[in-house]
């Protein structure tokens, strides 16, 4: 193998931010389908009722700027 198709080799293996992109764009996907789901939708609720349900002596406190932050997450 020559010193010149090493290189070429070793150049499409490494990373780059196209792929990096490509590939977070079809998670960022993946997930909005998945919520979309029975399942999701399940999921979705229990975090959301778990954000405004939890109360002072139930684990951590939840101030009012996480809360804010927590509610605008959800879709």
């Amino acid at each position: 193998m020559s010193t010149k198709s090493k290189v070429a080799l070793s150049e499409e293996n490494k990373p780059s931010r196209r792929k990096f992109f490509i590939g977070a764009g079809a998670a960022v996907g993946a997930v909005a389908v998945a919520s979309q789901t029975s399942i999701g939708k399940a999921v979705i609720q229990e975090i959301g009722s778990t954000v405004k349900g939890k109360g002072a002596g139930e684990g951590h406190t939840i101030t009012a700027h996480m809360r804010k932050y927590y509610e605008s997450t959800m879709i």
